[in-house]
Formats: structure tokens, sequence, C-alpha cells
């Protein structure tokens, strides 16, 4: 799934990719390091807290990348087109947000699906959509946020998020 990504990037968004990755990396190892200076008791506590989280949801994470990795083994590139792409129109856009408005995982691993997607024959309205939805509209968690904000407020937000959702899958279609 990753290397559909990759294989789709010029050299130079490759070359950005890296030097951002490697910024990233050499900032988070500075923090670290400032951190264990400042209080060495609390990092260890810290990191042995982020490990252990790390292993309670990997399990989830590799589930649903083996799920997305089946997905788009079995389903063809004529058949994304036909549900997701260009010619289904607001069909496949209105699919794609109800999809990304039920799903509950991690948007870090949405890039990789979308990108699969796009390479499949998905329209970047579709994509832009689920993307959208998968992260604003969260039908899993609205018991919760009934819960936290009110019903009125959490249905709100909810139906608020999925109209924008168009509005960004559209303006993307049109700028990209």
């Amino acid at each position: 799934m990753f290397e559909s990504f990759n294989k789709n990037m010029t050299s130079e968004a490759k070359g950005a990719s890296m030097y951002t990755a490697v910024v990233i990396n050499l900032f988070a190892l500075i923090c670290l390091l400032v951190a264990l200076k400042k209080d060495r008791a609390k990092t260890r506590q810290a990191l042995v807290m982020a490990f252990k989280s790390f292993f309670r949801i990997l399990p989830k994470v590799l589930v649903i990348i083996m799920f997305i990795g089946l997905l788009l083994g079995f389903v063809t590139k004529a058949e994304v087109a036909r549900v997701v792409g260009e010619q289904a129109g607001f069909r496949g856009a209105l699919l794609t947000a109800l999809i990304g408005a039920i799903l509950y995982m991690p948007s870090i691993l949405s890039f990789p699906l979308a990108a699969s997607l796009l390479k499949s024959g998905a329209s970047v309205t579709a994509v832009a959509v689920f993307i959208t939805t998968l992260t604003m509209v969260g039908v899993v968690t609205l018991p919760l946020e009934i819960e936290e904000l009110g019903k009125k407020i959490a249905l709100l937000r909810n139906g608020m998020s999925f109209v924008v959702a168009f509005a960004i899958g559209i303006l993307m279609g049109v700028i990209l």
C-alpha cells in the first residue's frame, strides 16, 4: 500500500518528504533529550506510557492495514473508477462520505488509502470527501459526543461537518 503511494511521488516530492521526516524526527529527538535532562524519571515514565499505548493500538492498526490491502487487492481499478470515479459524480462522493463518516480509523492511515484509491481511478472529489468526513464526522463517536455536548450541538456539528466535507471535496476537485 505504501509502495503505491511512493511510486506516484516525483523525486522532488520524495526529497521534500524525506527532508520533512528528518526535521520532524530531529526535533522530536531534541525535545526528548531536553526532557531527559530536565527530569529523567518523568521522561522515562512518559516513554513507558507511550510504548504501552503503541502496543495497545498496534493490533487495530495492523488489522486496518490488512483490510485495506485485501480490499484493494480484490477490487479492480475498473470497479473503483465505476463506483467512485469521475463518472460516478455526486453518487460516488456521497458513498465515500458515508464510508468516511462511519469508519473509525486513525486519519494517518487514510492518506496511503487515499493515494491507492486515486491510483485506482477514484476522483479527487470523492477521495477528499472521504478523508474530510473520516476526520470531521464521527458516527461511531456520536453517542459520546451527544453525552458531552448535548444532542442538538452534536448533531449540528456532525451535520455541518458533513456538508462542509462536500464543499472541501468539490473545491479540491476543481483545484486539482
